[in-house]
């Protein structure tokens, strides 16, 4: 009986143990997963600032057009 039991006890222990084991390989995954989502954030802001630039890029080109056409119209006016 005492050895049945301790057996038991023995047995419990080496699951708790492989669980740990399996709990902190979930944990390193999730770190790791958290690394990568951190990378992936990092590349989305930087590709929003370069895509943002560009936008800039636009509308200067675009008011520089508009006034463009305004000395255009102008000079069409007065010549």
């Amino acid at each position: 009986m005492a050895l049945t039991f301790a057996l038991k006890n023995g047995m419990n222990g080496l699951n708790n143990t492989i669980n740990g084991i399996k709990n902190a390989i979930y944990g390193i995954n999730n770190a790791i997963c958290g690394i990568n989502n951190s990378i992936y954030g990092i590349n989305n802001a930087i590709y929003g600032m370069i895509k943002w630039h560009y936008a800039t890029y636009c509308i200067d080109n675009a008011i520089d057009g508009i006034f463009n056409v305004a000395l255009l119209i102008s000079f069409v006016q007065y010549h």
